[in-house]
């Protein structure tokens, strides 16, 4: 019989993941302020970082407006972190990507955020494991095959 959604270790599960949730947003807000960056504009430079990306792709990540989007990347650009270039797959599309101070900056941004680090850093590597594959599962995906 299935797990009502109710009971209580449920609820403190919920609870709990709404916490670490709110910590990691709070330190992500202070990194990229540390950064001279609004908290958007620090995402939108570390998914650059990954890999130059269409704006309306970039809004479909973020879940937000294009035009919002754009108005990122035009602060970002005037800062020397972003640069638009033609995607050579079709030379209509504008593609965001970073500088190398943006990937610069991207890469700093990253290693400041001690918050999931630090505590993931205690658990085994098995727990770890077990811990990415219960998330991978509650977001409906598959986890990798063990190693």
């Amino acid at each position: 019989m299935p797990t009502s959604h109710t009971d209580p270790v449920t609820l403190e599960v919920v609870e709990l993941i709404g916490t670490v949730v709110a910590r990691y947003h709070q330190e992500y807000e202070e990194a990229a302020a540390a950064h001279s960056l609004t908290g958007a504009q620090a995402r939108v430079l570390g998914l650059l970082a990954l890999e130059p990306t269409p704006m309306r792709k970039i809004a479909e990540k973020l879940k937000c407006e294009p035009s919002n989007v754009t108005g990122i990347i035009d602060r970002l650009e005037s800062r020397g972190l972003v640069e638009r270039r033609p995607d050579p797959a079709d030379r209509r599309v504008k593609l965001a990507a970073p500088t190398d101070d943006g990937r610069d900056t991207a890469r700093r941004l990253r290693e400041s955020l001690h918050f999931a680090r630090e505590p993931l850093g205690e658990l085994t590597g098995v727990e770890r494991t077990l811990l990415r594959d219960l998330l991978l599962r509650m977001l409906g995906e598959t986890p990798p095959p063990a190693s």
